[in-house]
């Protein structure tokens, strides 16, 4: 069953219509390549303050 993403957004005006959070100028493939790259949530959350764990856990969701 397809998961509810309503976190992520897609806007022309918005990096170009890049998936992105919350409307937010961040896109999916940055928290992606945090990922990718050893950051854990936290450490996004951390640099991030505005995202929320759940935002992360649906980029994830909307990667797979």
């Amino acid at each position: 069953m397809l998961q509810n993403l309503d976190r992520i957004t897609f806007d022309l005006q918005i990096m170009g219509g890049k998936a992105c959070i919350r409307g937010m100028r961040v896109p999916v493939s940055l928290i992606l390549n945090l990922l990718a790259n050893g950051k854990t949530s936290e450490e996004i959350i951390d640099d991030y303050p505005y995202l929320e764990s759940e935002d992360i856990q649906q980029a994830m969701l909307y990667a797979a």
